[in-house]
């Protein structure tokens, strides 16, 4: 073991004693499930199913969303396999708990203490590891290999400063990347990194290209439908703070047109409804709250869908949908396949750096529209409002190049299988 690494293990074992404390405390501010604290600090709150069992990790949301397809597939190809799928949010909780299969089940990952780690993979003993995109907790990861458990890094994504950072510990990165059992990176430039910080190389995998479809409650979409009526949707999924002031701005010079649109806001965190419909109505705008349980009838103009799980919904009443994240520095933008899959027309800003692949190809399909500044903001939602047949045959394209990453999956599961093959 690298001299890094004995000194994280040893400077995480001494903070353990903190690690309770620290946790009631996030719970307080509402950041973690007060009821399920013993599952962060290793012990699980399930009883391991009999047989083979894998383990699937993505930090939040949008990672362990990703990963249900791939869960999906594994479950399908053995039936006496099952699925263990942690992630470290609330929102991916709430999620997942929504939308696993059966014979797969959510936890929360323990804090990467050496006995956190231990209490964990004692009661799972998973067979097989699969970590999702950037997610290195040293710990876990080295006592699962010690238990016996092949491991594997998939939809590898590293961060420039991540890269920078591995690069300044090159034992601990050889270590840690070296023994992973099988690699498969989101891009070529993700692949180099890690192939020089010790990692095999074993092809591309973006998981964020390959899930299905979003899913929708067809009777609260049909409710939408008769609520919003004929009036044009402008979407803003996944908005960030400072995003709703420029979106909120620039429908000021649209929204007294004749066919009345209306704003949908969706925040990426919806404890933020409040605070985003207070903003809205100190605009002058009339607001309603989908958390409120108000609908957005005819009288709103901007309408705060701050609930978890129904971007399914918005996109497929969208004339448009701005993917946010997208419109200051900083947050590195989000899916814009979620929208493509669905055939709604999208439009982004330009900081897109944690999607510069996906963004890249879509923009060579000619599949996505690209903006700079609120004055292009306005122009693109003021196109969709009058003749959106251009955005339309955009969002056509974007369509197709989503579908032709299915085949994905299916390869990746029978990697993934061959290793689980060779547990004991």
């Amino acid at each position: 073991m690298s001299w890094a690494l004995r000194i994280y293990g040893a400077l995480t074992q001494a903070a353990t004693p903190m690690a309770p404390w620290l946790l009631r405390g996030r719970a307080r501010r509402g950041k973690e499930d007060g009821s399920r604290l013993h599952e962060r600090l290793g012990r699980p709150s399930l009883a391991r199913p009999p047989g083979k069992l894998v383990w699937l990790h993505g930090a939040s949301v949008g990672e362990a969303l990703s990963v249900l397809p791939l869960v999906d597939a594994l479950l399908a190809a053995d039936p006496q396999l099952g699925a263990l799928v942690t992630s470290g949010t609330l929102a991916s909780a709430e999620l997942l708990a929504q939308r696993l299969p059966a014979r797969a089940w959510h936890q929360f990952v323990p804090v990467d203490t050496l006995s956190g780690a231990q209490g964990f993979i004692t009661h799972w003993r998973p067979d097989l590891a699969v970590f999702v995109e950037s997610e290195i907790w040293p710990n876990l990861i080295q006592v699962a290999r010690r238990a016996g458990a092949a491991t594997a890094l998939v939809s590898a994504r590293l961060s420039d400063p991540s890269i920078v950072g591995w690069r300044r510990l090159p034992g601990a990165a050889r270590a840690l990347f070296g023994g992973f059992d099988l690699v498969l990176s989101q891009d070529e430039a993700t692949a180099r990194a890690l192939s020089e910080l010790g990692a095999r190389d074993d092809g591309r995998l973006n998981l964020k290209l390959v899930a299905d479809a979003l899913p929708v409650d067809q009777a609260a979409l049909e409710a939408a439908r008769v609520a919003i009526s004929e009036r044009p949707v402008l979407l803003a999924a996944s908005t960030h703070p400072g995003e709703d002031e420029i979106l909120l701005e620039v429908f000021a010079w649209l929204k007294d047109r004749p066919d009345r649109p209306l704003l949908v806001l969706v925040p990426r965190h919806t404890a933020r409804g409040g605070a985003i419909a207070e903003q809205a109505l100190a605009l002058g705008f009339q607001v309603a709250r989908r958390a409120a349980g108000e609908a957005p009838t005819a009288a709103a103009q901007v309408y705060v869908a701050d609930t978890l799980g129904e971007l399914g919904l918005w996109f497929r009443l969208a004339r448009l949908a701005l993917i946010c994240g997208s419109l200051i520095p900083r947050i590195g933008g989000h899916n814009p396949l979620e929208a493509s899959r669905l055939g709604c027309p999208t439009a982004s800003g330009r900081y897109v750096e944690n999607w510069r692949g996906v963004y890249a190809a879509l923009e060579a399909e000619h599949g996505v529209r690209m903006i700079d500044g609120a004055a292009e903001l306005a122009g693109v939602l003021a196109e969709a409002l009058t003749d959106s047949s251009g955005l339309r045959a955009e969002a056509a394209r974007a369509q197709a190049y989503a579908g032709r990453q299915c085949g994905a999956v299916e390869a990746a599961c029978a990697r993934l299988l061959t290793l689980l093959d060779r547990a004991p």
